[in-house]
């Protein structure tokens, strides 16, 4: 008997058929004696319309009456999902975050989770009893609703796992496993059938939709087997159809490049004419992370006479308008701002890049034959990042994949 999280994305619960048809998967597991908890998200694009709901009443809106609006749609998934498995006979009851409960910080609409509180649940567990717990959401210590941010709702089911040293977390979506890049851009790409925590977490926090990234950080720091999977197949998690994020020792060989990433959530800010004084960075950016603006690339260039900097960092799309605020009330001076939303990031990702070189040539050669121009550049032990422009964002990640020989026996004409 193993006990196992299985989290349902939006997409496996878009309506009452699809919540009906993720229930009989979670029978199948009971039936075969396992313990399960049941981690949901809201139904497919009903998070969407609820953020439109707090858009439309002010686009710099109150977070703690935010995370109020958004969290409902995760509620209601719990409820109907209790109600389909108590369909097969199995005891189940939802569980509502601050229920359980699970404790995060007070930072609204991206708390962080400290703490859950999994006794009762295990308790119940332990009598046969099925747990369905809502996604995303949690509870502050000062008693409010909180949201984990998007993408949420994968972060609770690791954490959930971990808190009741689960044997296995399962992620069922709308895809078979993790891939080297998005099948809809690159039809060659090939599912991996193992990925180490380090490189899907490059992967996540670079655009891959698959798994959001403080889900794989918590996963990888609690060694917690997760499992990508689609609901929309026969098979349910015990059968390891999908992609195994784990241990890269558990990995026999390793890729130069295991994939591509990309994402079109980017914004470019540029400080032109900043003095060049020591702590002008700090005093730049301590503002944007108090304002919880998450800052990504960033690049500083000395002007010729060495008295002034210009500095260019990006943020999300949906962070600009509370970035530029931040910038607006910060007192330091500065020639002028720009910034462009026309902007993409597209990444390679590999372990095998710790022990080769030529990886990075690779690409700049790459983009440099196709006529993109590199506006950004970042790096880590495992991944090269560029900004370039949006427009070039599917020919970019076609040419890469092809030229890291991603494609498998098939080989895309650019």
């Amino acid at each position: 008997m193993a006990l196992i999280v299985a989290k349902f994305g939006g997409t496996s619960v878009a309506d009452v058929e699809r919540i009906e048809k993720a229930a009989a998967k979670v029978a199948r597991e009971v039936e075969a004696g396992h313990q399960v908890v049941v981690v949901v998200s809201a139904m497919s694009g009903v998070t969407n319309q609820l953020v439109g709901y707090c858009d439309a009443m002010s686009k710099l809106y109150d977070t703690r009456e935010y995370d109020v609006v958004v969290a409902s749609g995760e509620q209601v998934t719990a409820g109907l999902m209790a109600i389909a498995l108590q369909k097969h006979n199995i005891v189940a009851r939802s569980w509502m975050g601050w229920q359980v409960p699970i404790i995060t910080d007070d930072t609204h609409g991206k708390a962080r989770i400290e703490e859950i509180k999994g006794e009762e649940i295990m308790a119940r567990l332990n009598k046969g009893e099925v747990a369905v717990i809502p996604g995303f959401q949690g509870v502050s210590k000062a008693g409010r609703i909180t949201t984990l941010g998007r993408g949420g709702s994968d972060t609770s089911a690791v954490a959930v796992a971990a808190a009741l040293k689960a044997d296995r977390c399962d992620i069922y979506t709308d895809v078979d496993g993790v891939y080297t890049t998005d099948p809809r851009i690159v039809p060659q790409a090939q599912k991996m059938k193992k990925v180490s925590y380090e490189e899907m977490l490059e992967l996540a926090s670079l655009g891959a939709k698959v798994l959001q990234t403080r889900s794989v950080e918590i996963a990888m720091k609690m060694d917690i087997s997760l499992q990508v999977l689609s609901s929309f197949e026969d098979h349910v998690g015990s059968d390891y159809p999908g992609t195994l994020v784990t241990r890269e020792e558990e990995i026999m060989e390793h890729q130069l490049v295991s994939g591509i990433a990309f994402s079109r959530d980017e914004a470019k800010v540029t400080l032109i004419g900043v003095p060049d004084v020591p702590g002008v960075a700090a005093r730049l950016f301590d503002p944007l992370a108090t304002a919880a603006v998450n800052v990504d690339m960033i690049v500083q260039n000395v002007s010729a006479d060495g008295k002034t900097t210009d500095m260019t960092f990006t943020v999300s799309r949906g962070d600009l308008p509370r970035a530029l605020k931040v910038i607006e009330n910060m007192d330091m001076d500065y020639e002028r701002l720009e910034t462009a939303d026309n902007v993409a990031k597209v990444s390679v990702v590999g372990i095998g890049m710790r022990s080769h070189s030529g990886v990075a040539n690779t690409m700049f050669k790459t983009l440099a034959s196709k006529n993109i121009n590199i506006q950004v550049i970042s790096t880590s032990e495992i991944k090269i990042s560029v900004l370039i422009g949006q427009d070039y964002t599917e020919l970019a990640v076609r040419s890469l994949h092809q030229a890291y020989g991603l494609d498998g026996e098939q080989v895309v004409e650019s």
